[in-house]
């Protein structure tokens, strides 16, 4: 749930290298081939030269399952990530918002060309920002023009304001107040940029039409019929349930620049208050679970064939495709060219955590990864590549 900035200064990729893991058995129940899983867990092993102290990574196929980990899960303890762990999934929480948002669309109760101002009238107000001229699809879209809210606590970016912060609450009131007291990106529609304040307006627009919390009603519509027993929205909870691994954090240094952010060394981030991330990236998951999401969600379980169209409807995501080639983006879903055809997806970054994903068109298969750093800090001598670490895993977990 990053800001852009810090996504593009964050995120890296990898080829098919060999690293050194931590032995581990296979999970019971896995039965897809013994080379599958040899592959995986090669993508997940290159991952620990790029700075991410542990990975976990689980592929759902028609065939079976594989989940693979390499590294640790408490580097200190030198202990592996637990194959149920819990973890943060940052902006993953935004296709449950908007898959919400959706289906209110679905039922009438709410339309995409609706204005932000005919549900939170003046909420949206000042430096350029105007919710009369930003419709709920822009929003989900990231086409609106609003900066993000983050880019007003740009101290919670350094080790100091973190430590200072983490445990303070960030109402969604908040979070829209700071964003308006930047100037607008741009005129809404015309353009493309990640900003986390579409979601907290989403997520305030969704109590607006249903009167009760974003929580409450994913918890409703999702969490609760899909049977997604260990997914949380944690509102101000501190804590991760257990089992999970611990969330490494490293700050930029003095002299940092995009290219290199001369990272200090790891802070456990793992507990904070995740109200900062609200709508736009406070849930908590397993890879079990999102994945039954995502294949329920392209299967065509959780919305009608209209709203999981518009979903699909994408515009040129152009800030993330230095990182993800060709990625377009649609209604908090994304798509991104692959070796058979192409993935939907949502990844997030949040203090501690790293959730990157992909799924079929067609539902049938997917794969979720877990890495507990979101600050890649490659080995001595490894240089970190343009693009997303993780998409050789997800290329052969989807294609193979």
């Amino acid at each position: 749930m990053r800001t852009s900035t810090k996504i593009a200064a964050v995120i890296a990729a990898a080829t098919a290298v060999t690293a050194v893991s931590v032995p581990v058995a296979s999970p019971a129940g896995a039965t897809p081939t013994r080379d599958a899983r040899a592959v995986l867990q090669r993508d997940a092993d290159a991952m620990l030269r790029y700075g991410a102290p542990g990975v976990l990574a689980e592929v759902d196929t028609p065939h079976g399952d594989i989940r693979v980990r390499s590294g640790y899960g408490n580097v200190e303890a030198g202990t592996p990530v637990p194959w149920d762990a819990k973890f943060r999934i940052a902006s993953f929480t935004k296709t449950f918002v908007a898959t919400t948002t959706l289906q209110l669309v679905g039922e009438r109760k709410l339309a995409l060309d609706d204005t932000v101002d005919k549900w939170l009238p003046g909420v949206v107000r000042g430096n350029g920002n105007d919710g009369r001229r930003i419709t709920v699809r822009q929003l989900l879209q990231h086409t609106s023009g609003l900066p993000d809210y983050l880019g007003g606590i740009p101290e919670l970016f350094t080790e100091e304001g973190f430590q200072r912060l983490r445990y303070q609450t960030l109402t969604p009131q908040r979070a829209v107040a700071l964003a308006v007291s930047q100037p607008s990106e741009f005129q809404p529609g015309t353009d493309w940029n990640y900003s986390n304040t579409n979601y907290v307006l989403a997520g305030l627009i969704i109590e607006k039409v249903t009167g009760q919390p974003w929580q409450h009603e994913v918890q409703q519509r999702i969490i609760k019929p899909l049977h997604l027993t260990h997914t949380y929205t944690p509102v101000t909870r501190r804590t991760i349930p257990a089992p999970h691994a611990t969330g490494y954090e490293r700050f930029p240094g003095e002299g940092a620049t995009p290219d290199d952010p001369k990272y200090g060394e790891p802070v456990d981030a793992t507990e904070l208050n995740p109200s900062y991330g609200g709508a736009a990236g406070e849930m908590i998951s397993t890879t079990d679970d999102t994945n039954r999401f995502l294949r329920a969600l392209l299967g065509g379980r959780l919305l009608r064939p209209a709203q999981l169209a518009e979903m699909k409807r994408t515009v040129p995501a152009t800030a993330f495709q230095p990182h993800w080639p060709g990625v377009r983006y649609g209604l908090g879903l994304m798509y991104t060219p692959n070796d058979c055809g192409g993935a939907w997806s949502h990844g997030g970054d949040i203090m501690g955590f790293m959730t990157r994903n992909g799924v079929t068109a067609d539902g049938s298969r997917s794969v979720v990864i877990s890495i507990n750093t979101d600050s890649l800090k490659p080995d001595p001598g490894v240089q970190l590549p343009a693009t997303d670490i993780t998409i050789p895993l997800i290329n052969h977990a989807l294609c193979g």
